[in-house]
């Protein structure tokens, strides 16, 4: 059997096993049993392990199939996030523009919008969604934005402000090795090439 072959057969168990595992099914329910939202968060599931593994068209997919079952500010984000992997990004902040208005509450979106604008070469523009994402309600890792405002603020040669948020990020993760690369490197001197 060829190793394609044998992934595809892997995935398909994978499927199965995630959703009885999940609690959404037991073995041989019919998947016209589970509700939308349970369709969704499966599908929202099966999409983020998708992405992690690299394949972001699969992802897209069933990103996209969590969204039309029961649309959430996770899964439009995570679409916006496989698709910038794409390289499609006017797409993804669309998507996490769709996020901010299903969930204003949810970090996560703003962040992204931020990265995705240093990306495009416009970090002025991102500052605002990176503050947004620090003062989030709901957001499970401040720390990401602290360290991209820092990243911003360091190519601005605000060297100190980027200090500061680099050990901003570090007092939500004290392990977070982006802040803790900008720090050393602000502490080596390598700003002074900016």
């Amino acid at each position: 059997m060829d190793r394609a072959r044998r992934n595809r057969q892997w995935l398909s168990g994978g499927w199965l096993v995630l959703i009885c595992v999940m609690g959404y099914a037991q073995p041989g329910a019919r998947v016209e049993e589970l509700t939308l939202q349970q369709r969704a968060e499966i599908a929202w599931q099966g999409g983020y392990v998708f992405h992690v593994m690299g394949d972001y068209e699969r992802a897209v997919m069933l990103f996209r199939a969590s969204i039309e079952a029961h649309p959430t500010a996770e899964a439009h984000t995570f679409l916006g996030w496989s698709l910038s992997h794409l390289g499609r990004i006017e797409e993804a902040i669309d998507q996490c523009e769709i996020a901010i208005g299903l969930d204003p509450d949810f970090g996560n979106p703003y962040n992204d919008i931020g990265v995705y604008l240093i990306d495009l070469g416009r970090p002025e523009e991102a500052i605002p969604w990176l503050q947004k994402a620090i003062a989030a309600k709901r957001y499970c890792c401040y720390q990401f934005a602290h360290a991209n405002l820092g990243r911003v603020q360091l190519g601005q040669g605000k060297v100190e402000e980027a200090q500061r948020s680099f050990e901003r990020a570090l007092e939500h993760d004290p392990e977070y090795l982006p802040a803790l690369m900008g720090l050393e490197y602000i502490r080596s001197g390598g700003f002074r090439g900016l």
